[in-house]
């Protein structure tokens, strides 16, 4: 009697044993499945941010200054401001600027005699001519600062600076135009010379400047 209750106790003790290892073991992977779970949802949690951080707006505002010289003399002096969203993928959209008129323009050249515009009829059909400025401008976070292209477009008619005429060829007006594009990397507060060129009609030298700011 006494060796089968020995044996019952040790058969028990060796169940209970088996008992706490299982409960034990579940418990153990039950903790290994929440580690998981949580350093699963930190890794979701690090690539949101990652993304969010990478889609953030930050405003920019952009100050455009077109500016034209005839010798040291400057003629004219015309500011433009953009407002312009930038973030690190580049692709917040860009910033557009149209600004202009039209101009109308004879199809058929007036006879002598016979001068289109104010002093004369305008002969015939005519077409219209846009003039005016177009500004385009996109921008990119950058480890320097921001990255901004800027495209700067500028057609006008001609002017005689000495007695405000217009030159014409055949009795139509002369216009010209300015087209340039290009990349800079600006920090906040920080102007920049965009580009200057001389125009070899007139003789007058057209300087662009670039100042951005970052909108608090």
């Amino acid at each position: 009697m006494k060796r089968f209750a020995s044996v019952f106790g040790l058969v028990a003790a060796l169940t209970l044993g088996a008992v706490d290892t299982a409960r034990g073991q579940d418990d153990a992977a039950k903790k290994n499945e929440q580690a998981a779970e949580a350093a699963k949802e930190r890794d979701q949690a690090k690539a949101q941010a990652v993304r969010d951080d990478l889609q953030r707006l930050v405003p920019l505002s952009v100050d455009v200054m077109v500016t034209r010289y005839q010798g040291d003399k400057k003629i004219s002096s015309m500011p433009y401001m953009l407002a312009v969203n930038a973030n690190k993928l580049g692709q917040a959209g860009p910033a557009l600027l149209r600004m202009g008129a039209k101009v109308p323009v004879p199809t058929i050249a007036a006879p002598p005699g016979n001068p289109a515009g104010p002093a004369g009829p305008m002969p015939g059909p005519v077409n219209y001519q846009d003039i005016g400025t177009n500004i385009d401008c996109t921008a990119k976070v950058v480890d320097q600062g921001f990255e901004l292209r800027i495209s700067v477009s500028d057609t006008s008619v001609y002017a005689n600076i000495q007695d405000n005429a217009t030159p014409t060829v055949g009795n139509m007006p002369v216009f010209r135009s300015y087209q340039s594009t290009n990349t800079l990397v600006l920090k906040d507060g920080q102007s920049r010379e965009f580009t200057a060129a001389t125009d070899r009609v007139s003789g007058e030298v057209i300087r662009i400047g670039v100042t951005l700011r970052v909108v608090k």
